[in-house]
């Protein structure tokens, strides 16, 4: 009770009421040993990093900046060696020049897919920007869906699970290139994923039709477990710096990981043909460096931010999904909030606890890539950079809100207390 009532007393006006449930809800996280498991995990993916680290050699002289082409950048390279080796793959594309997750993935389609090729979402429709590169959401220009790939799903089965004879069967008969498998699960109202789950999908793909590549899209899922998509059996994996392997200190960038002939590929559609991963200046090394070694760190304060949030708004009376006693898969927590209303309100709550932008007033917005409006929270030193602390939701039924991250369970604590002040002001002046 001491932390949080310095939260009230010394810094932040908040009501001794809502104090008191995250008391409550952060003493049942630790008695019940919910914490435990995550520290568990995390202990076990630091070392591997940190092993890493030292069995490549890493040194000062690898944080040098390059310019121009970037000819002859061991610092480049050996970041990609720490990543392939991290992620369990051959090769790894690890570049300042990948904008986003979403950039990360559609190099992947754009490079390895051809007209007439399918590809196949293992787990229900992805997530809206990705959606837009294939097809499926607003007509822009160079979708995939213009060059005459194809596109065909399989959808969770009923209790929320991978539907594993549907995979088979339609693999089977459509025999695609490639099948996408995401991690997370974006606006929709399936499950995350754990890497079990993924690699009894990958077997079923490849038992159906041995050739058929498979892509997981990794967003928000790196080091929460201790093992990574590529050593389940994924011929690549794709994600953002800005989230989970840059540490809240990569100031963008993305990363692909797999087998080491489909990277070279995709680097050869990312700078050119005949110059592949030679090329790319890379600047400020020594924040991706470090961002990679200490990622596993902030990625256990967002797991124990994402528990604490859970379990203080089940306390609150809201519907929470994954529940606290839950295992988890990613970084993210869902709240449904169930009032267009309410979700403003929890959203000004984030933003007011945020150590940047804390006067902005977040309101719902069409952004690029996303279908219907969008409201988004969270002020931090990287823009969109989600490990730090966000939250974000498109603005439809259920008002399902989308929180992740959190540079320090402190940190949490104090967002979680204004989202939740800002609630009950708007029920009152409601009522």
């Amino acid at each position: 009770m001491i932390v949080t009532n310095d939260i009230s007393h010394h810094y932040f006006s908040v009501s001794s009421r809502l104090i008191e449930k995250l008391s409550e809800a952060e003493e049942e996280c630790r008695r019940e040993g919910y914490f435990d498991r995550v520290e568990a995990v995390n202990a076990r993916v630091h070392y591997k990093i940190l092993k890493a680290f030292q069995d490549l050699g890493i040194n000062e002289f690898h944080f040098q900046d390059s310019s121009g082409y970037g000819y002859g950048d061991v610092g480049r390279e050996a970041l990609e060696q720490l990543y392939a080796r991290i992620f369990g793959g051959e090769a790894a594309l690890v570049r300042p020049q990948i904008v986003s997750g979403t950039h990360a993935l559609s190099l992947c389609l754009q490079a390895l897919l051809r007209p007439g090729d399918t590809i196949l979402a293992a787990y229900g429709r992805p997530y809206d920007t990705l959606s837009t590169v294939i097809g499926l959401g607003p007509p822009v220009r160079s979708r995939l869906s213009e060059r005459g790939i194809r596109y065909a799903q399989v959808d969770p089965a009923s209790e929320g699970r991978p539907d594993l004879p549907a995979i088979a069967r339609e693999v089977a008969r459509l025999k695609p290139r490639l099948c996408l498998i995401q991690r997370s699960r974006g606006y929709q109202e399936r499950s995350s994923l754990g890497l079990a789950a993924i690699g009894e999908i990958i077997e079923t793909v490849k038992g159906a039709c041995p050739y058929t590549l498979c892509l997981v899209d990794n967003c928000y899922g790196e080091m929460v477990e201790d093992r990574e998509p590529c050593e389940v059996g994924a011929d690549l994996s794709a994600g953002s710096l800005i989230k989970n392997p840059g540490g809240t200190l990569a100031p963008g960038g993305g990363y692909i990981v797999g087998r080491e002939d489909l990277v070279e590929e995709i680097a050869a559609y990312l700078t050119a043909p005949g110059l592949g991963r030679e090329l790319g200046a890379f600047t400020g090394k020594r924040l991706f460096y470090q961002g990679l070694f200490q990622a596993p760190l902030m990625v256990r304060e967002a797991l124990k931010g994402a528990i604490l949030a859970a379990a203080f708004f089940q306390k609150l009376g809201y519907h929470v999904d994954p529940q606290p006693s839950e295992e988890r898969y990613d970084i993210i927590q869902t709240i449904t909030l169930g009032r267009p209303e309410i979700l403003r309100a929890f959203c000004r709550g984030i933003q007011r606890g945020s150590p940047v932008e804390t006067q902005v007033v977040p309101e719902p917005a069409p952004l690029p890539g996303y279908a219907g409006e969008v409201i988004m929270a969270g002020g931090t030193f990287i823009q969109g950079a989600s490990l730090e602390l966000t939250a974000d939701a498109p603005l439809r039924p259920p008002y399902r809100v989308f929180l992740q991250g959190g540079i320090s369970l402190a940190y949490t604590r104090v967002a979680l207390l204004l989202a939740a002040g800002e609630i009950e002001e708007e029920d009152g002046r409601e009522a």
